[in-house]
């Protein structure tokens, strides 16, 4: 059964009690239930055991799905991966004629990010651009044929845990959904 309109939220965060952003995110977006199902991926699976099938038939139901976690040692948190691994499977997710359930699904990454964007650079400390570094998020739903979108990403949560500065973040995340 289709969820017309409404967005996934796959939340993979790890110590999401302990978050500032992230945490703050998903309660703003608990406000709006008719808009947003939040799945969170280390509440459901403490233990790390995916129920493969109950993830795909999850994903079936939305035609917008946004992957939401802190940016984690220069990509996601493993539970994440773990994810991509083992729920993308051959004949589901591609090749096969039945396979490719993400076809023209609408994906996309929202990060926190804790150090500042001018440090993303071919200048900056890090040398690449978040972009760069999330290319392999990029060309694996290119490979199952979603309809891969431009990232959001709030930067510098390390610098400025000020809830000022948190604050301002939401409002940059709820624009970005809904422009998907």
């Amino acid at each position: 059964m289709k969820k017309e309109g409404k967005i996934l939220i796959i939340l993979v965060h790890p110590d999401l009690k302990k978050s500032m952003i992230n945490k703050r995110w998903i309660e703003e977006l608990r406000k709006y239930p008719d808009q947003y199902y939040i799945h969170d991926l280390y509440a459901a699976y403490p233990d790390e055991k995916l129920n493969v099938e109950k993830e795909q038939l999850l994903v079936e139901a939305y035609d917008i799905i946004i992957f939401q976690f802190p940016f984690y040692w220069f990509s996601s948190p493993p539970l994440l991966k773990k994810w991509l691994d083992e729920v993308l499977l051959y004949g589901w997710a591609y090749g096969s004629k039945s396979g490719y359930k993400f076809a023209e699904k609408k994906v996309a990454l929202a990060m926190s990010v804790g150090i500042e964007e001018n440090e993303y650079t071919a200048t900056g400390v890090y040398n690449y651009t978040l972009k760069e570094l999330t290319t392999p998020f990029e060309l694996t739903f290119k490979y199952i044929k979603a309809d891969y979108k431009p990232l959001f990403a709030y930067y510098g949560i390390e610098q400025n845990t000020s809830s000022e500065w948190i604050e301002k973040s939401i409002p940059a995340y709820i624009e970005f959904l809904e422009k998907m």
